[in-house]
């Protein structure tokens, strides 16, 4: 059995099932929303493009190196993706990254509870020693996502990647770590109590 194998979460505010071609039509949907292709310093699927990027999820997945879910908000509409990627089963590592959501859902309990779920599952039933957050040095508002979780920032990767524009990426690399995941817990867990349901 792989150390990662395809799982559901649910929560009070969002629920993850594993990626499937069935999600198209509803994920067409959420990335239409905001347009969310257009924003120069992350790459988010254009709406011709949703079946290429799942096909290209799912083909991670068979690979071993990724695990991709399908988000629902609390309404059971299909609200984005998320996935565990970069899985180094040998040192119990995983990056939560390749996330999206529509803009109705940006800024709403949805994504505090969704890295509530996946850092549990992480943490308390991987057994990870660390998980790990990256995100452009230019996308701001992930970086303050980020940060609110508590994750802590490592470095910058300068000249990382090269983006389909041709632009440099430096990369903000974040994780929290197994000893500091309790604290993360009752952060989160103390954030979404005051959420208004």
């Amino acid at each position: 059995m792989a150390w990662l194998e395809p799982v559901s979460l649910a929560g009070a505010h969002v629920r993850l099932e594993p990626l499937s071609q069935t999600h198209r039509a509803g994920l067409i949907e959420a990335v239409k929303d905001g347009e969310l292709w257009t924003l120069w310093y992350t790459a988010i699927p254009t709406p011709d493009g949703m079946d290429k990027e799942i096909d290209r999820r799912l083909a991670l997945q068979a690979a071993g190196s990724m695990l991709p879910f399908t988000v629902f908000d609390a309404d059971g509409r299909i609200a984005g993706m998320t996935t565990y990627m970069n899985v180094d089963a040998a040192n119990r590592r995983v990056e939560i990254g390749s996330t999206w959501y529509a803009r109705r859902v940006q800024r709403s309990p949805l994504n505090t509870e969704a890295k509530l779920l996946l850092l549990t599952q992480a943490f308390e039933r991987l057994d990870c020693i660390a998980v790990e957050f990256r995100t452009h040095f230019f996308n701001h508002p992930s970086r303050r996502a980020i940060e609110r979780l508590g994750a802590k920032l490592d470095g910058i990767l300068r000249s990382h990647q090269i983006g389909a524009n041709g632009t440099l990426r430096d990369t903000a690399v974040y994780s929290i770590i197994a000893s500091e995941w309790p604290t993360v817990r009752q952060h989160l867990s103390f954030a979404l109590e005051r959420t208004p349901r």
